[in-house]
């Protein structure tokens, strides 16, 4: 059964297995503004239960919303699991569900490689060719992902040619591959000896990328309830994603 696409609630184009094929870009101009985003919430939450993880509620608020408040200014998002998307934003699963976030990755590319037409409140309709320099990989589990978007995106404007990816590092100095910024061109070609990403690490897909530091505050996720009760924490004495 093939994976399908859907711009809030009706089902839209299946999408065909495999990594996504690049696609020929048209003139677009490195600004902030040039780049879709990849929302991974296809985890099993395990650790917690087995709970939605886009449904799970950190502030008063689902986590879904909280990674979703920092994307209105992409051409457009899709988010890879299945949970419930609002208008404007794609949905896709990866085929069979439960892969990985590589999977996930390869998934949420294909879609935006494979969708076209607008998406509500966000920018005109484009073909396809109109591919971005950046594609952002947000997963659905770090409430601070939201509002680590404007920091990705400054440090894709400012990195080098040769930059194919940056991201914030942990407190203990591990990169955070999962709240990055991609050069699009790269993920792409990074993707293509992976068939369907399905069991790939992450630290597989990024080996052979030249990454660079971005500075992002309120870096961490939520795996268990102690993590949980931490962010509730933070978010309700008023820090938000902040240190």
């Amino acid at each position: 059964m093939e994976p399908h696409t859907r711009a809030g609630g009706p089902d839209g184009a299946s999408t065909p297995d495999g990594p996504p094929q690049d696609v020929p870009s048209l003139d677009v101009p490195p600004t902030e503004d040039a780049h879709d985003v990849i929302v991974l919430a296809g985890g099993g939450g395990t650790r917690l239960g087995g709970v939605d993880k886009a449904s799970l509620e950190v502030g008063g608020r689902p986590l879904l919303d909280r990674v979703l408040e920092g994307t209105g200014r992409a051409r457009r998002v899709v988010v890879v699991g299945d949970t419930t998307v609002p208008d404007g934003v794609l949905r896709t699963v990866e085929d069979p569900p439960g892969g990985g976030p590589v999977a996930g990755i390869a998934a949420g590319l294909r879609a935006l490689a494979t969708t076209t037409g607008p998406t509500a409140g966000r920018a005109p309709a484009r073909p396809v060719a109109a591919r971005p320099d950046w594609t952002l990989v947000l997963a659905v589990d770090q409430p601070g992902a939201g509002q680590a978007v404007t920091a990705l995106l400054a440090a894709a404007a400012g990195a080098g040619p040769t930059t194919d990816l940056v991201c914030p590092h942990d407190d203990e100095g591990h990169p955070q591959w999962l709240l990055a910024a991609y050069r699009t061109s790269a993920l792409t070609a990074a993707l293509q000896p992976l068939g369907t990403g399905h069991d790939i690490s992450v630290r597989r897909l990024v080996s052979g990328l030249t990454v660079a530091d971005a500075a992002v505050v309120g870096v961490g996720d939520i795996d268990t309830w102690e993590d949980h009760a931490a962010w509730q924490a933070r978010l309700t004495d008023g820090r938000g994603g902040q240190e």
